[in-house]
């Protein structure tokens, strides 16, 4: 659909906001829902920092989210599956929403525990701001049903007005309170939060997650992975951080300078394990592209297989979908 790619973009935007466009947005939104338009805007540079400002209101008035965002979410979604029927409304998703939906939603997710954990200094806090973080409109991470709903309508205008120029925001009676989007995004390309090297999503304020191919990592953390050794990898009590350790440093590399012997050898490669303290097995099947490369030489690959894997065709047969005796290539590329 032609609104996808534009509302991917919306989704994945950086730097700045409009803050002109985003308030006009705002006050479409209010009068779209027959309420008075907001008294008050105030700007913080990151979810965090607006959650904290949210905290500080005085005389707001309540939190208008459910006539603003909800309600005429509801009613458009009702009025396009009346008019479309449950099939094509079901294919209208699928073409548009569907698309964007599990890396905004995953990356929401991870926005809304980065901010619980920066401001739940103990555990009995959690709740408030759990609390304050669901009055939210996501603005920008709203970008996957504001897809579906394009071009059917201006209902939703407002809405879509401040998720193009700004981030997520807090509607009350008289006060509204705006967020900056992120100023820096990194993904890898499944679309999760991916960078060794600094913050995968960082705001102007400091506000920042810390990310390897989608796992939190601390950022201490990061820091250290241009020192690893296998030494210090085999020691990480930490299961996941340790599988990070073991990605970042890369396998073949772990293999070669902790002395790992191959555990099985036949046609198609060699089988590796790497035993692992407290976690399961790392297993890998050595393989050699039998494709030359244009310098003349062949390629060797590594291919993670499951851990109860004992023969390296079963390792190759796996990776093809295959039971190991129906693997049986005419001839390998």
């Amino acid at each position: 659909m032609q609104y996808v790619d534009s509302w991917r973009g919306v989704a994945a935007a950086t730097g700045a906001a409009d803050r002109a466009a985003a308030e006009d947005g705002v006050r479409l939104a209010y009068r779209s829902a027959g309420l008075a338009e907001p008294e008050e805007f105030v700007w913080a540079d990151s979810p965090k920092a607006a959650v904290e400002a949210v905290e500080k209101l005085v005389d707001a008035g309540r939190s208008v989210r459910d006539e603003v965002r909800t309600r005429p979410w509801a009613q458009e979604r009702r009025r396009m599956y009346d008019e479309l029927g449950p099939a094509g409304w079901s294919a209208l998703w699928s073409a548009t929403g569907a698309q964007l939906w599990e890396t905004t939603a995953a990356l929401a997710e991870r926005i809304r525990a980065g901010v619980v954990a920066a401001l739940a200094q103990r555990p009995e806090d959690e709740t408030a701001v759990r609390l304050v973080l669901l009055d939210a409109v996501l603005g920008q991470h709203d970008a996957a049903w504001l897809a579906a709903f394009d071009g059917r309508g201006d209902r939703l205008d407002g809405l879509a007005e401040v998720a193009r120029h700004g981030g997520w925001w807090w509607p009350y009676e008289r006060t509204v309170v705006l967020s900056e989007r992120p100023e820096a995004l990194h993904r890898d390309g499944a679309g999760r939060l991916d960078r060794g090297d600094g913050p995968a999503l960082s705001y102007p304020d400091g506000f920042a997650l810390y990310a390897w191919r989608g796992m939190p990592v601390p950022a201490e953390f990061l820091a250290e992975l241009a020192a690893l050794t296998p030494e210090r990898i085999r020691n990480e009590e930490n299961a996941e951080l340790r599988r990070v350790m073991l990605e970042f440093y890369g396998y073949d590399h772990y293999l070669a300078e902790s002395g790992a012997e191959p555990v099985h050898r036949d046609e198609t490669g060699i089988l590796w394990r790497i035993a692992l303290q407290g976690d399961e097995d790392v297993v890998m099947v050595e393989v050699v592209n039998s494709t030359p490369e244009p310098d003349g030489t062949h390629r060797t690959y590594w291919l993670r297989v499951p851990p109860t894997t004992r023969t390296a065709k079963e390792g190759v047969a796996w990776t093809f979908g295959l039971q190991r005796e129906a693997y049986a290539p005419l001839r390998q590329t």
